[in-house]
């Protein structure tokens, strides 16, 4: 085939580009340029898709000896990521950039100029696997769970699995993505993997969103109404949070309280005990299939919350165009916003956006 290899100057993509490289096929490498912000640098394993990334990725290319280019992509990454993941805190919901972004850039925009190219597939250092069965393509599990990206693959439809390519899925460990890349003689071999929001490489999601978002106090109230506090803007505040409250008047219990609800129409956050986090049914609209489409009605399944969350059981629903999950016991701390990722043993069912959330504790519990 015709490969797309995407870059990210980090280890994974570089031994996947070789192993495509390796597994007989026309490679090609191509860095992603999602910022304008050109001097920034990463500070250890914060941030990614900086200028230094793009010279590791440049390096390794030369290495596998594959042409390699960079493509600019930061308007795109913008409107479809940066600006989304603003509206959607503006909103009072937590989205999760990464899954934007695999979603809109790099199985979306990228793909889409791929084929326009001529490309069969794009290869990406991601730890998830494709099996081809009678039903058509299904995408599963990585070997490895303590490294499996399938949920943050959740987004992706039948119609883009059938162009990409994951070299590492049926890898056993990252130890050992590392110890051939040290053989190959990559010098990303032992480079940290990257974590927290890339356009946020401080880590102060706060401080950044004031700056974007801007600053109104507001309401602290309790699940009855009554006021309990003050805050500085309803953005800088996520369900499940417990620090930087900044509670006026304490619990009757004594016991400390946690966000349970943003709600930006009225820039008020609703706090409560610990308990009122357990989340019994969550719902949204906005929802798609990894691989073959879910027929509608009654379904069980394992639902993912999270990146890294364990998948809980549950009895899911499809009607009317809305997806609904009653899990076999309560979720912890669900947000909107927040991505729901559906499997079947290893294979991803698909995922939906939540939007709705039902507690597990009465209001006058």
């Amino acid at each position: 085939m015709r490969i797309l290899a995407a870059m990210s100057g980090g280890v994974d993509s570089a031994v996947a580009a070789a192993r495509a490289v390796e597994a007989g096929h026309d490679v090609v490498g191509v860095h992603l340029a999602l910022s304008r912000a050109g001097g920034t640098l990463r500070t250890g394993s914060r941030g990614c898709c900086t200028v230094e990334d793009a010279m590791d990725a440049r390096r390794a290319a030369d290495l596998i000896g594959i042409p390699f280019y960079v493509w600019d992509f930061s308007e795109r990454f913008r409107d479809d990521v940066i600006e989304d993941f603003v509206s959607e805190y503006r909103a009072g919901r937590t989205p999760n950039p990464c899954m934007r972004c695999n979603e809109k850039i790099k199985f979306a925009a990228l793909l889409e100029r791929a084929i326009e190219l001529g490309f069969d597939a794009v290869c990406t250092g991601h730890y998830a696997t494709l099996a081809e069965t009678g039903e058509g393509l299904e995408l599963h599990r990585a070997s490895d769970a303590a490294k499996d990206q399938s949920y943050v693959l959740g987004v992706l439809t039948a119609e883009q699995l059938a162009h990409t390519y994951f070299p590492l899925g049926s890898t056993p460990s990252k130890a050992i993505v590392r110890a051939e890349a040290e053989a190959r003689g990559l010098t990303v071999a032992h480079k940290p993997d990257s974590h927290d929001i890339c356009f946020i490489p401080d880590g102060d999601t706060r401080g950044w969103l004031a700056e974007k978002v801007g600053t109104a106090r507001g309401d602290v109230v309790d699940r009855a109404g009554a006021v309990v506090g003050r805050h500085e803007g309803a953005h800088a505040f996520t369900v499940g949070q417990r620090r930087g409250l900044s509670l006026g008047v304490p619990a009757p219990d004594g016991k400390p309280r946690f966000v349970l609800e943003v709600r930006p129409v009225t820039n008020t956050v609703v706090v409560g005990p610990k308990e009122a986090l357990a989340t019994a049914e969550i719902s949204g609209e906005r929802h798609s299939w990894a691989g073959r489409p879910q027929a509608p009605g009654d379904f069980e399944c394992h639902v993912q919350i999270r990146a890294h969350a364990d998948p809980v059981p549950a009895r899911a629903t499809l009607a009317g165009g809305r997806l609904t999950v009653v899990p076999e016991t309560p979720f912890d701390g669900v947000a909107p916003g927040q991505t729901a990722v559906l499997y079947d043993g290893t294979r991803v069912i698909g995922q939906f956006t939540i939007d709705r959330t039902v507690s597990a504790v009465p209001v006058d519990a």
